[in-house]
């Protein structure tokens, strides 16, 4: 037993004697930090969307168009990006343009073969009207072409009936939906967007709500086929009750490239429209809301022409190009192999076989290059950040990703790049040591200073 402890005694001693003689008086350990740790202490960028930040592009370019809408927005259907607001983000009543969102949520449903039947509150909605009696029936894909050709209030209520089992519990899910799409200033009270108020207050939603509400009904190919219907005939399923349906969206015809879109008007709203448009390298979402009223029928039609053009004369579809870059951070307890030859502060090299180690300061990080295409004007501002702990505990692997490079466009973030160590860097702790002396223990005794 003594023996072994002698033996013992004696391997600790050498390994001491021979990590004093390779490395001097570094450093030898310092107490590991997580990762998360550091880059809980590092200033990290919040990430952000363009529905975050819709406030601060509410008015973006909004004195170089002369609408007569109160409020409007011309969007980048893509991205959810303001590419022209006006008052984008202030909440107003919106009329029937309400029945973009009853229509999505009937198709997402997947009851359009069902049969619906008229209830008795429904056949009492105002007008516009199908005008069918209590108890008549039709196929709810059908309906939707009464829905959302002709604009009739009392199948919006037959349908949302049908789908939620009441208008309380339908508007429900229509709140529910908005939420899911980003629109952070929308209260839906009505499935046809008749005003009317509840405990969450009036219904209403912004220019801005309403684009991003059409942007998800433009990815719908059943939406498009029903709203770029120009007229159909629809029956009742007992064949009792015919209507005769015509698009009411003048502006299919008007522009081209409309592929979409719901007029409305109630005398709190005025004249409402929300469009969508998508011709060669771009798709816009726009959106008008008190755009005149009686006798100004015409000023919304007007106004979606002066978007549209505005968007396509002041953004080009560009490809953007960030290089490969390379940034430092400070690295703790490290140790690097280097090649001999390499020029390196000697007093910090101790060669060993043709190789020797540093103890590096800096640990160098890298992005990969990227390319993406984008709508860009003359005004539009790119940035970056770089979102990096401030020091890093060794060890590192290359190739570990230690962190963000973060690209905003006019201060909204558009791409994140993960950041890698573009090299490894050991722990230079006592582990680290035993091994290099088990390594290279014959050669530390022979040449103490190195060959």
């Amino acid at each position: 037993m003594k023996r072994w402890l002698k033996l013992c005694f004696c391997i600790i001693c050498f390994v001491m004697v021979c990590c004093q003689n390779v490395f001097g008086q570094e450093r030898m350990n310092v107490p590991s930090v997580s990762r998360m740790e550091e880059a809980g202490r590092s200033t990290a960028q919040q990430q952000t969307s363009w529905m975050d930040v819709a406030d601060q592009f509410s008015d973006f370019h909004s004195e170089d168009l002369n609408l007569y809408a109160k409020s409007a927005v011309l969007t980048d259907a893509e991205t959810g990006r303001i590419l022209y607001g006006k008052a984008a983000n202030t909440s107003m009543a919106n009329a029937s343009t309400t029945k973009i969102m009853t229509c999505l949520l009937a198709i997402e449903s997947g009851m359009l073969g069902d049969t619906v039947s008229f209830s008795e509150y429904a056949c009492k909605m105002p007008k516009v009207r199908l005008g069918c009696s209590v108890g008549t029936q039709f196929v709810l894909e059908d309906l939707l072409y009464s829905l959302m050709l002709e604009s009739h209030n009392d199948t919006a209520v037959a349908v949302a009936e049908y789908v939620a089992g009441s208008v309380d519990a339908f508007a429900e899910r229509m709140n529910a939906r908005a939420a899911e799409l980003g629109c952070q200033n929308t209260h839906f009270v009505t499935p046809n967007g008749l005003d009317s108020s509840d405990e969450g207050g009036a219904h209403q939603t912004t220019a801005y709500d309403l684009s991003l509400i059409m942007a998800a009904c433009m990815q719908n190919d059943k939406f498009l086929e029903i709203t770029e219907t120009a007229s159909k005939t629809i029956t009742s399923v007992d064949g009792t009750f015919q209507a005769a349906l015509h698009n009411h969206n003048a502006l299919l015809s008007m522009v081209d490239g409309v592929i979409s879109g719901k007029t409305g008007f109630t005398a709190k709203a005025g004249y409402c429209y929300v469009g969508a448009y998508r011709k060669e390298d771009r798709v816009y979402t726009f959106a008008l809301l008190a755009c005149g009223w009686p006798n100004n029928k015409g000023y919304k039609w007007e106004d979606s022409r002066k978007l549209l053009a505005y968007g396509n004369e002041t953004y080009a579809r560009q490809l953007y190009t960030w290089k490969q870059e390379r940034s430092q951070i400070r690295i703790r307890n490290g140790v690097k192999a280097e090649e001999a030859g390499t020029e390196t502060d000697r007093s910090s090299v101790y060669l060993i076989n043709r190789h020797g180690y540093t103890y590096p300061e800096q640990l160098a990080a890298e992005t990969e290059a990227v390319q993406q295409e984008l709508l860009l004007s003359d005004t539009d501002v790119i940035t970056e950040k770089w979102n990096l702990p401030d020091d890093l505990e060794a060890p590192v692997q290359k190739g570990e990703v230690i962190g963000e490079h973060i690209l905003f466009l006019n201060g909204c973030q558009i791409l994140t790049q993960p950041v890698y160590a573009a090299e490894t860097v050991e722990n230079f702790d006592y582990r680290w040591c035993l091994n290099y002396v088990l390594k290279n223990g014959f050669f530390l005794l022979l040449f103490p200073d190195g060959i």
